[in-house]
């Protein structure tokens, strides 16, 4: 039967897909500054520093940046004397410039030692990563895992068990490998490679809970670098247990790759009710501010309707119709006038955060979607009146003409916020 001429539905379509949170909630916590992890908590925004930890100066500062850029967790990196004497003193920093953020330590090798030798530090950092692939081998593991937790429990610090695909533990790896091998039908070799991540998140997280670290204080991870990789690994770990889970690929790739590929992978485990953090792992295009993977981590969060973070911006991609690059000039000054003021705003209006812009670039589909947004406006496109209605709430409210629009519009915009989410309104 030709589509056109089905029946219709017996009741509406159904609206879009909800995800529902079912792992553990914890908290992460530093002095007075709380952030809830899992649960019905939001799904939380990480991000990580490139800075020598040594320098606490500069990892304060860039800290800082990600932290004004929207990431609610920033881990950074404690490798040596140097790095965890630094600590301290970048909380310091960051408490005397007003950011609270809390501060994730990320301990490969010699974190017993360093959490050992190093309490200030031990006491400044929020959480603990540890990778069970870089604890030690034989007996040396479980001694210095124990080491690590137990510093963790002495401090009432949670901890992330943040198993890697390219560090995973040798020795699990080769024990599963030759079982694998004395099956009648042997698994394929990423089968394996995936039940030994999930195995080793598990039994360090059960060990850590032998221990005597509460179960809400134990995140769990298990990254890998492949799209499809990614999603078997997290279902299957979801579905053993109910721990809160940090997604993100392990090494997204530069630009639009990592971008692709971290959207791809984050928005069908999102979508299932899969993940309590998530960060993107972007390499730094040259002379690229690190705060990008912050950006995209945001925007995908926000595409699925699960969070909101800046007000959205709408803008056609343009096309033979529309007479210049105007609208497009005048989208991205909106999108970076909105994104640049989010910092101030988050105070000042509450609710900002889920404003919607509507930049258009000619009559096709531009009043209908400035309709649609809360404020939107309609640039003239080839052959049409100069002039550029504006819609404000669903209303065509005035109209803007000359060499100033971009101007003129911005300041609607400014107004338009002040009389809907200032305190006084």
């Amino acid at each position: 039967m030709n589509p056109v001429n089905q029946p219709l539905p017996s009741g509406p379509i159904p609206l879009g897909i909800t995800a529902v949170r079912r792992s553990r909630q914890g908290v992460v916590a530093w002095g007075s500054h709380r952030v809830t992890v899992g649960g019905n908590a939001p799904v939380r925004v990480q991000s990580m520093t490139n800075t020598d930890t040594a320098d606490a100066i500069a990892t304060a500062i860039q800290v800082k940046e990600l932290a004004q850029a929207g990431s609610e967790l920033v881990r950074i990196t404690v490798n040596n004397d140097e790095a965890a004497k630094a600590v301290p003193h970048i909380r310091e920093q960051l408490d005397r410039m007003g950011v609270p953020v809390p501060l994730i330590g990320d301990f490969h090798f010699n974190g017993h030692r360093l959490l050992t030798d190093y309490p200030d530090m031990a006491q400044a950092l929020s959480k603990y990563r540890i990778n069970p692939g870089n604890v030690g081998r034989g007996e040396k593991k479980d001694r210095q895992f124990a080491l690590m937790v137990e510093a963790a429990a002495r401090w009432g610090k949670p901890i992330r068990i943040g198993v890697n695909w390219g560090s995973l533990e040798p020795d699990l790896l080769a024990s599963m490998m030759d079982e694998n091998a004395g099956r009648p039908v042997p698994w394929d070799a990423r089968q394996v490679m995936y039940e030994a991540l999930i195995t080793s998140a598990l039994t360090s997280a059960a060990q850590a809970q032998k221990l005597g670290l509460p179960p809400e204080d134990i995140v769990l991870s298990c990254k890998v670098s492949n799209v499809q990789d990614l999603i078997a690994v997290y279902q299957e770990l979801s579905r053993r247990c109910d721990y809160p889970l940090h997604l993100g690929l392990t090494e997204a790739g530069m630009g639009t790759k990592g971008t692709v590929a971290s959207a791809a992978a984050l928005s069908v485990l999102l979508q299932q009710g899969i993940g309590d953090t998530i960060r993107v792992s972007l390499t730094p295009q040259p002379g690229e501010s690190r705060t990008q993977e912050v950006v995209v981590a945001m925007e995908i969060l926000q595409a699925l309707g699960l969070r909101s973070f800046v007000p959205s911006v709408t803008a056609c991609p343009g096309c033979g119709r529309t007479t210049s690059v105007t609208f497009q000039e005048l989208a991205k000054q909106i999108d970076d006038y909105l994104r640049s003021s989010m910092p101030q705003w988050r105070e000042r209006y509450p609710g900002v955060e889920g404003m919607k812009v509507a930049v258009m670039g000619c009559i096709v589909n531009g009043p209908g979607e400035s309709k649609h947004a809360d404020i939107g406006i309609s640039l003239p496109g080839t052959g049409e009146a100069p002039a550029a209605p504006v819609y404000i709430d669903g209303e065509k409210k005035l109209t803007l003409r000359g060499e100033g629009i971009a101007r003129d519009f911005q300041r609607v915009v400014e107004d338009y916020i002040e009389k809907r989410f200032g305190t006084a309104a």
